[in-house]
């Protein structure tokens, strides 16, 4: 049997958690493009997709480990 998993979202919060950004750094590196934007989930609600964020973390730990922050 095969079973689908489907994507996880989170919101800010948890994402501020799993990023150790803080609300407005966050937001003004969605803004730059350098971090993964939300999506829309509701009229008034956005999320992210934890699969990117999480890429994102790597990617920082990757460059931190390699001798440069990007």
């Amino acid at each position: 049997m095969q079973t689908h998993q489907h994507p996880r979202l989170g919101r800010l919060p948890v994402v501020l958690g799993l990023s150790s950004l803080k609300r407005s750094t966050c937001l003004a590196l969605v803004k730059a493009g350098k971090f993964p934007a939300p999506i829309q989930i509701g009229q008034r609600a956005v999320a992210w997709v934890l699969a990117d964020v999480d890429a994102w973390v790597d990617a920082r730990i990757a460059a931190s480990r390699a001798g440069g922050a990007k």
